[in-house]
């Protein structure tokens, strides 16, 4: 399974950006899909998930600003981020869950500026 990220960049604080994640390859049954992202010098942390049924999760500092979703007959998973704040800058990698096996996109940069 190879993931495509896409749809980062810089933004200004209070700005929106709108990721998305491409899966394919050889895909039988994704199960969750989501976004980890880490900032310089700091771990890297889950954004938020989603399932193939819909549920998702979410980071607390994320809460009420970010919004996922995916399209499963695209095998793509959107990240929707507003109100963007500082401390959201870090690369974003998107993931897919595959029977009980990880796949990771390559990252993708999100800057935003004060």
């Amino acid at each position: 399974v190879q993931l495509q990220a896409s749809g980062g960049g810089l933004v200004q604080a209070g700005g929106s950006l709108r990721l998305s994640c491409a899966a394919s390859g050889s895909i039988y049954s994704i199960n969750a899909m989501g976004w980890y992202r880490q900032a310089p010098g700091k771990r890297r942390e889950l954004v938020a998930t989603i399932t193939s049924g819909g549920s998702t999760k979410y980071a607390d500092s994320v809460k009420g600003r970010f919004t996922i979703s995916r399209d499963n007959a695209k095998n793509t998973v959107y990240l929707q981020m507003s109100s963007l704040k500082p401390e959201d800058t870090a690369v974003y990698y998107c993931f897919s869950d595959q029977l009980g096996e990880n796949y990771w996109g390559q990252g993708t940069q999100v800057t935003v500026s004060s």
